[in-house]
């Protein structure tokens, strides 16, 4: 008795792991589907910023001694 319900449990707990992993991934694919169309009909909101230079980004060093 003690095989069948390991099998069993296995079984289950596998179905159900797999299930929660789909629904999940539904769930985020969902959700990045409403962002990305709010970002496509509100651009405006999502203005892309102009690349800076690293030695534009850094300030002056100055040692202290």
């Amino acid at each position: 008795a003690g095989v069948h319900r390991q099998v069993l449990f296995t079984t289950v707990g596998w179905f159900v792991g797999y299930y929660l992993a789909k629904r999940s991934d539904y769930i985020y694919a969902k959700r990045d589907r409403e962002l990305l169309e709010y970002v496509r009909h509100h651009p405006e909101d999502f203005k892309v910023a102009e690349k800076k230079r690293i030695g534009e980004l850094l300030e002056d060093f100055y040692p202290i001694r």
